[in-house]
Parts: C-alpha cells; sequence; structure tokens
C-alpha cells in the first residue's frame, strides 16, 4: 500500500483548494458569487460519507452539511453504511447527475481506480475527505482535506509514555483497531508500532483485532482479549467510541477501567471527553472532525480552476488530552 505521505504527494498537490481544473456544468442558479467560483452559477457538490457508525462520523457528517448550506453550496448527501458498494453506487449516481465537484470519504484504501477514472472522463473534480486512497493514477483525485492518521497513532503512543511514567514491569497492550483496510485503521497502528518500536522493550501489543470504530464491536472483542489474556493493563483503542464499549467489557470482567488498564484512543469526542473526566480512559488524541468550512473552501477553489495554487494535503489542527485536562476541557467540546 501506498503510505500516507506518498498519497499525499500526489493527491493533495491540489489539496487544500482543490485542484484539477473544474468544471462548472450544470447546477441552478442563483448563488452569490462566494458559492460559484467566480461561474455566476450555484456549485453542485456530490458528498459520499463512510456511515454513521460513531460519534465522531456524526460530528464530522453535521459539520459539512452546515457548511454546505453556509456557502451557499449545494449538497447531494448520501450515507454509504460503511459499504464500499454503495459508497461507489453514489459516486457513479453524481457523476449521472453531472455535479461540479464530488468529495468522499473513502470506506477503505484500494478499490477505486474505476469509478475515479468515470469521474475524470465526465470532467468532475474528486476530493478526498478525512481518509486517503491507493490507487495507480494520481491525477483521478485532487487533494485530501484530512488529519495525519500515522501522527495520531505516534500521539497516541507518547501519551501512553506520560500515562505509565513510573510504571514497573511488563506493559502488556490490546489494541483495537479500526475498520480493515481502512486508513485509519492501518496508519493508527502503523505510527503506535513506530514509537513502540524506538521505545520501552517490555512493551508488548499481546493482542490486537478490528473492532469496526463502533461501541458494540469494541465491547464484544474487548470481552473477548479479557477472557484469552486475563493480564492486560493497557488498551489503544483506534477511537474513542470502541473504547467506550470496551469500558463496559473492563467492568464486566471486574477490573476498573483506567486503573486496572490503563486506556489510550483516538478522536475527543464528547462522551470520550466525559470518560475522561471520571477517570476512565487515561489519554486522548484528538482527531478534529470539523472538516466542513474546509472543504467547502477547497470546493470553491477547484471549482474555479485554481487548483494550482494549492498545498497537497490540507491537515486539521489537533491537540492531544490527559485526565487532568477533560474537565476543565469537556464544557468547550464542539462534538
Amino acid at each position: 500500500m501506498l503510505n500516507r505521505r506518498t498519497f499525499l504527494a500526489v493527491s493533495a498537490a491540489t489539496a487544500a483548494a482543490g485542484g484539477l481544473a473544474a468544471c462548472a456544468k450544470k447546477s441552478p442558479s442563483s448563488a452569490t458569487s462566494s458559492s460559484s467560483g467566480g461561474s455566476g452559477k450555484q456549485i453542485t457538490l456530490g458528498f459520499s460519507q463512510v456511515g454513521s457508525e460513531s460519534g465522531w462520523r456524526a460530528a464530522n457528517t453535521q459539520s459539512v452539511k452546515d457548511a454546505a448550506k453556509a456557502a451557499g453550496i449545494n449538497l447531494k448527501f448520501s450515507d454509504a453504511q460503511q459499504k464500499q458498494e454503495n459508497q461507489i453506487s453514489a459516486i457513479r449516481s453524481y457523476i449521472a447527475q453531472k455535479v461540479d465537484v464530488i468529495s468522499f470519504s473513502p470506506v477503505v484504501v484500494t478499490g477505486w481506480d474505476a469509478v475515479l477514472k468515470e469521474a475524470k472522463a465526465a470532467g468532475i473534480p474528486v476530493i478526498l475527505t478525512d481518509r486517503s486512497v491507493e490507487t495507480s493514477d494520481s491525477s483521478l483525485y485532487v487533494t485530501l482535506v484530512g488529519s495525519d492518521f500515522e501522527s495520531e497513532g505516534e500521539r497516541a503512543a507518547h501519551l501512553l509514555e506520560k500515562v505509565l511514567a513510573g510504571h514497573k514491569g511488563a506493559v502488556k497492550i490490546a489494541q483495537l483497531e479500526g475498520t480493515t483496510g481502512a486508513a485509519p485503521a492501518i496508519e493508527r497502528a502503523k505510527g503506535f508500532a513506530k514509537i513502540m518500536k524506538a521505545g520501552d522493550p517490555s512493551w508488548k501489543i499481546v493482542v490486537s483485532q478490528t473492532g469496526d470504530f463502533t461501541r458494540a464491536g469494541g465491547k464484544q472483542v474487548m470481552a473477548a482479549f479479557l477472557q484469552a489474556h486475563s493480564d492486560i493493563n493497557v488498551l489503544f483503542a483506534h477511537n474513542d467510541d470502541m473504547a467506550i464499549g470496551a469500558i463496559q467489557s473492563i467492568q464486566a470482567a471486574g477490573k476498573t477501567p483506567g486503573t486496572d488498564i490503563k486506556i489510550v484512543s483516538i478522536d475527543g469526542v464528547h462522551d470520550g471527553f466525559v470518560a475522561m473526566s471520571k477517570g476512565q480512559i487515561n489519554a486522548i488524541a484528538e482527531c478534529n472532525p470539523l472538516l466542513g468550512p474546509q472543504l467547502m473552501d477547497v470546493v470553491k477553489t477547484v471549482h474555479a480552476g485554481k487548483g494550482s495554487t494549492l498545498s497537497r494535503w490540507i491537515k486539521t489542527k489537533e491537540s492531544d488530552f490527559t485526565q487532568d485536562q477533560a474537565a476543565a476541557a469537556l464544557p468547550t467540546r464542539k462534538y
């Protein structure tokens, strides 16, 4: 698989504001120049979302919808329900409708070449959001607007180093992975392992399995982990929802989350902060879902044919949080 940075080097060249001279084709009219890329016609954006598997995704969806409305962009939205075939179908529908720009957050990394070639042949630029893809032709998409997942994995490992400061003895880690084949699952695991390899040799991932980024998955898989490995003392979850599900299984096993089993996760959703303020999660590496405003700026730039002026990858600004910061930060969380 191409690593994320290789992808970015090609994909996002047109990133920060989109690329490939866009074609303002149809779309009704009446919008202001700020929502029309200067064409005098309202921009129509076809957006395919992964699904609604987590609190993070719900916040991401709302951000896209709110930002499109605020920007005066005509948004056609579809929920893929975490199925790649649904997403491909939605993209083909957008091509048939002759939208101006297509954007999607890919369910998995591979398997997009055919449909992206169809979009390119139709002259419709494609912007990736949140997640990357692996493709044989870098010109099939314009840019990526999203987080550095590998860096998030690295940050989570560094947070765990802080959480375990002064700990003596073996560190036996259970890893709850995201959806198999999804960019954040692949890259968060890679980033975490990178820091582990360079760090304390007493750290060992004793078991790792996907929980599909869902609470139900996190609960079910963690219960199985504890039955097979009762001596687990650390959990690294690829998102807060899986961590929250896992907390239920930890408690059901008679253990105290955050104490008997230290927990580090990624995302920073409201419920994750609630769990952290209760001492159940020890630290969270934030992944900001509020990509809507950035995405709409990129859509306008792409539609105006100014993609060549943009950076290849528009990264979101994110922070890290520990238990002592949770209570103070919770009231200001927007998702």
